[in-house]
């Protein structure tokens, strides 16, 4: 009986009670934890309140962690990397389970390997540097927003105003140069760039003739925008003597990362070399946390245990929820059967230790578990959700954006991962599809530095003495629109001009000096310009530079200035009015198909009236003079014979007006052809040099030579012309000479050509679509306000005025003439043709139906059946049929009495007339006898 109670007693507690069990005997009483972090800064006084009422809190609540007690040792690093690696290993002596902290990155880059090797999970609420977030820390856990995100919002605001470029001054460690890695990044992606960076020394050793020093350089670099991303000592040093510099006045934007926020918002009191005047318009993130009632409470709780001399800041909160995170971790680990035992690394003990004691530390065997635990934790804190992605960080990061004004500061906006900036808290975009859109990025209107409300336009010549190297075009031929004053390093021009004017419109002052390209004997190679500023040797290139794809690839052009396109140039001869130039007006196909037409419609009408209309009838020598008489008469409407049938009248009557239609065309084509000048050009247009073989000039320097053997134009064929002389010789010679069957060019200079060269004339349609403008460096801020200047002088009609006064020439007498004035075509017509056709073919279908119907009614012959076949006597029935004089008399006795009574009445007229002249005779006769 007492065995049987045993075993009862034993399967009880291993199978029923086995959890319970487990929950009483693995807990232990204590759970140790550590924490590192630098008491005396701005985020440790804050976090070390934080966490000690987060313990407070945890072992209060008997939720969590029931019969378990959190113990919290805190140690100073001081901000050193050695500092905390030595606590770091002190806490490993002493079996402690987990470390919140470090709130430095550079900390945490060396905590962080000691964390690996004994396996104790490392959270974070203050280290940001991206590269944390590696997988060469698994035991690194970051409880706060990554730097990764803080610069995509950096990145975002400046693409959001539409600068280009940007200061970097960083603190030079891994949380600062790590960041600013981060931060270069994201501007790529949206086409900007960090163009200086300026770091700072992390120790304490900077001073403000350091900073001086490195702010006077940054004061003569172009760009106004400053990222500043460093710790509050430097940050605000920075900020002192950028104002004492004049830096924080009109024209500079400052964008400060959390270092400022948080100082701010803990109420400490600032340098005493430093104010509120010294920040007045720069903009600040701060780590977003959304609105609760948790948070509100604990914010009471917090003035009360401060007496309001101490702020709580986003560390402060991150801290605060790293203590929770890590109870409902250990809550979820001790469910899961883990036990909290350490053991001692065999490789520890073989390195002896001498008095360091390093047999001490043990690993955490169960750490692996514990890390689980921490990362797929899903609860929510004072700072919102607290869940982890795929790359363990938080999820949902979000950002205030804050603008310093006057002793306080002002929220412009937030920004999150979700959906970029925005006027709208985060919260409420959570529960929208995600929107990046352009037109979607809002912010409140910031005030600047210097007490403005104008958006800083970002960038400024540098001020370094140095002038903007233009490189031009030092041309030999086309003077008009470029060239090199003799004697002086100065230009004019149709270009210089209009570069000129448009700078003139500018805000600012734009010092630049102009530098020829080319030896001014030959054109300069415009591919070779343009490349010349992609390698420095030119800031910019003005001239007569046609915007083309390739181009487009290396530099930013400005709006262009001038139209532009390839046309053909070739020579053309008159075409005199001659003996025959009354058959020009139409082509042969035309007069082909006009004259089968005519032929056409006189046998139709033939067919539908030589059964019924006699003057259709006849010998067959008689019925084919009428069939040509009449169709040749309808040209002039002078045909006599009468058209009977329906049908036949149907046709003719559409005839008639297709007639009308090209005799009206002919009259007009042929008046055009005899009063006005013909010029004709065996070259039509591009299509033209295309098929041929001849060669074909184009400009030195220009463009079309590449476009044209990209048209699949031999290069054998091109010639090389240096001036409109050239090319007037070239087009007289012609190929069999030595010259060119045509010329490509560009229409500037074609119109230029043809000016004063009257004998040649633009075959065909321009070609290719283009315009002149100014190339500068890719992402330049300058070639943006050149172009609007140059679309005001369009607009004000400065533009057209410099164009006439340098371009405006006389034009040749014959430029009203046109190249071979198209003939009309047979597709001008085809459409009358085809409803006379349709006539034609409706009206004989119809009469030969009629003609089937009366051959079916018709009783066929006996007896030449008989002696013939059916098919041959059936044909012979239908062209009898045909041929055969229709019997009026069919078709009614009233058509009959009609013309019958007519006829009567025309004899008793006729006998009448006679009868009276008898009675006058007989009159006259007998009068002459009386007398």
């Amino acid at each position: 009986m007492n065995h049987t109670w045993f075993i009862l007693s034993l399967l009880l507690y291993v199978g029923v009670f086995p959890y319970g069990f487990s929950k009483n005997v693995s807990r232990p009483a204590i759970v140790k934890i550590g924490a590192i972090f630098t008491f005396n800064s701005t985020i440790g006084r804050v976090a070390k309140i934080a966490m000690e009422e987060a313990v407070k809190d945890v072992n209060f609540n008997s939720s969590i962690l029931p019969g378990t007690k959190l113990n919290l040792t805190m140690q100073d690093s001081n901000c050193s990397g050695f500092f905390g690696m030595v606590e770091a290993l002190e806490f490993m002596e002493t079996d402690t389970v987990a470390i919140i902290g470090p709130q430095s990155s550079v900390v945490a880059h060396i905590i962080s390997q000691v964390a690996n090797e004994l396996k104790v999970p490392l959270l974070s609420f203050g280290a940001t540097d991206p590269t944390l977030s590696s997988l060469q820390f698994p035991f690194f856990v970051r409880t706060t927003q990554s730097d990764l995100y803080e610069m995509t919002a950096v990145a975002d605001i400046v693409d959001h105003y539409g600068w280009k470029a940007v200061i970097a001054i960083f603190i030079d460690d891994d949380y600062g140069r790590n960041g600013m890695l981060a931060l270069e990044d994201k501007l790529a992606e949206r086409r900007c760039r960090i163009s200086y960076k300026a770091g700072i020394s992390p120790g304490s050793g900077v001073n403000r003739g350091d900073i001086m020093d490195l702010l006077i350089k940054v004061a003569l670099m172009e760009s106004r925008i400053i990222v500043l991303h460093v710790n509050p000592d430097s940050g605000f040093l920075v900020l002192s003597v950028a104002q004492y510099l004049g830096m924080m006045g009109n024209g500079y934007v400052w964008i400060a990362t959390d270092w400022l926020s948080y100082f701010l918002d803990s109420a400490a009191p600032l340098p005493l070399e430093n104010n509120m005047d010294s920040m007045q318009g720069v903009l600040v993130l701060r780590q977003h946390t959304p609105e609760s009632d948790r948070k509100r409470a604990f914010f009471s709780r917090w003035k009360k245990l401060t007496g309001g001399s101490l702020g709580l800041h986003s560390y402060g909160l991150y801290a605060y929820d790293s203590v929770w995170l890590l109870a409902h971790a250990l809550e979820a680990f001790f469910e899961q059967g883990g036990v909290i035992s350490f053991s001692n690394d065999s490789r520890i003990h073989s390195l002896g230790g001498g008095n360091l004691h390093l047999e001490a530390m043990s690993i955490f065997d169960d750490g692996n578990l514990l890390l689980k635990n921490i990362l797929q934790s899903n609860l929510v804190g004072l700072t919102g959700p607290i869940k982890f992605n795929s790359d363990r960080s938080l999820i949902l990061p979000a950002y205030d954006i804050i603008n310093v004004i006057g002793t306080g500061s002002r929220r412009i906006g937030y920004w999150s991962n979700y959906s970029g900036l925005s006027v709208v808290p985060p919260e409420t975009l959570y529960e929208r599809p995600p929107n990046r859109s352009s037109t979607n990025q809002k912010l409140y209107s910031v005030i600047w530095p210097g007490e403005t409300l104008t958006k800083p336009r970002g960038w400024v010549f540098p001020n370094n003495g140095k002038l903007l190297r233009i490189g031009v075009p030092n041309r030999a031929s086309y003077r008009e629109f470029v060239s090199k004053i003799q004697g002086t390093e100065n230009f004019k021009g149709f270009c210089i001009d209009v570069f000129t004017a448009a700078v003139s419109l500018l805000p600012y002052a734009v010092p630049y000096q102009f530098i020829p390209f080319g030896d001014g004997h030959k054109n300069p190679s415009y591919a070779e310009l343009v490349h010349s500023i992609t390698t420095g040797q030119f800031d910019a290139a003005v001239g007569d530079i046609t915007i083309v794809t390739n181009r487009t690839k290396i530099v930013d052009f400005t709006q262009p200035f001038a139209a532009s396109g390839l046309v053909v140039v070739a020579p053309f001869k008159k075409l005199n009015s001659g003996a025959w130039a009354f058959l020009r007006p139409f082509n042969a196909r035309m007069w082909t198909i006009t004259a089968c037409f005519f032929l056409v419609i006189g046998i139709v009408v033939w067919i539908l009236e030589h059964r019924i209309n006699d003057e259709f009838r006849g010998p067959p020598k008689r019925q084919l003079i009428t069939i040509l008489w009449f169709s040749l008469s309808t040209m002039f409407f002078a045909h006599r014979e009468n058209t009977v049938s329906t049908l036949g009248r149907m046709v003719l009557i559409i005839w008639l007006f297709v007639v009308l239609i090209i005799n009206s065309s002919y009259t007009a084509s042929l008046t055009s052809i005899l009063t006005v000048q013909q010029l004709s050009s065996p070259i039509k247009g591009i299509e033209s040099l295309k098929e041929g073989d001849e060669p074909i000039g184009y400009q030195v320097g220009s463009f079309a030579e590449h476009y044209l053997e990209e048209l699949g134009i031999s290069k054998s064929r091109l010639v090389e012309l240096g001036s409109p002389e050239a090319y007037a010789q070239a087009l007289q010679n012609g190929p069999k000479k030595g010259g060119v069957v045509a010329i490509v060019d560009e229409l500037p200079y074609i119109e230029l050509f043809l000016s004063s060269q009257c004998k040649y004339r633009v075959v065909g349609q321009e070609f290719t679509k283009s315009g002149w403008g100014f190339a500068f460096p890719r992402d330049s801020p300058l070639a943006i306000d050149l172009s609007t200047t140059i679309l005001q002088l369009s607009e004000n009609g400065d533009l057209q005025r410099i164009h006439d006064k340098w371009l405006l020439h006389s034009a040749c007498s014959s430029d009203s003439t046109e190249i071979e004035s198209d003939q009309l075509q047979l597709k001008s017509f085809w459409g009358l043709f085809l409803i006379c056709g349709v006539a034609c073919f409706s009206a004989l279908f119809i009469y030969f139906v009629q003609i089937m119907l009366r051959l079916c009614r018709t009783p066929p012959d006996s007896v030449s059946e008989g002696s013939n076949s059916s098919l041959s006597v059936g044909v012979r029935r239908l062209f009898s049929l045909l041929d055969e004089k229709e019997d009026l008399s069919n078709q009614g006795s009233k058509r009959r009495k009609v013309e019958r009574s007519l006829s009567d009445n025309s004899k008793e007229s006729e006998l009448g007339s006679i009868t009276r002249r008898q009675t006058e005779i007989t009159a006259g006769s007998n009068i002459n006898s009386s007398s």
